[in-house]
């Protein structure tokens, strides 16, 4: 499964800015689906998961077989790249936080956030 990330950038603190993942060729609704951050000099973390009954704000289109991470307020340490991630896989005793659960990913999105 490749997943492509797009719609980072430079923005302003206080901005807003919404991601987007889509794959090639595969439903992502078939997967679990979440996005995760790296900035400079720290380990990649949990943003948010994808829930495909709509409960979550970081909500995904089914019918554009997109997802998204709609961000807002935007801080300067919001700044990292923003990978999102999918797996079909459900391993066991790990945490959806970790990404070690996740199979597939991105190549991930830049966002930079100016103060």
């Amino acid at each position: 499964v490749q997943l492509q990330a797009s719609g980072g950038g430079l923005v302003q603190a206080g901005d807003s800015l919404r991601l987007s993942c889509t794959a090639s060729g595969h439903t992502l609704s078939a997967y679990a689906v979440a996005w995760f951050r790296q900035a400079p000099g720290k380990e990649r973390e949990y943003v948010a998961g994808i829930h495909w009954d709509g409960r979550n704000p970081y909500y995904a289109d089914n019918a554009k077989n997109l997802v998204y991470l709609q961000m807002n307020s935007l801080k300067p340490e919001d700044t990292a790249v923003y990978y999102c991630a999918a797996t079909n896989i459900i391993r066991a005793g790990i945490s959806w936080y970790d990404q070690i659960q996740y199979v597939f990913w991105g190549q991930g999105t830049q966002v930079t956030v100016s103060s």
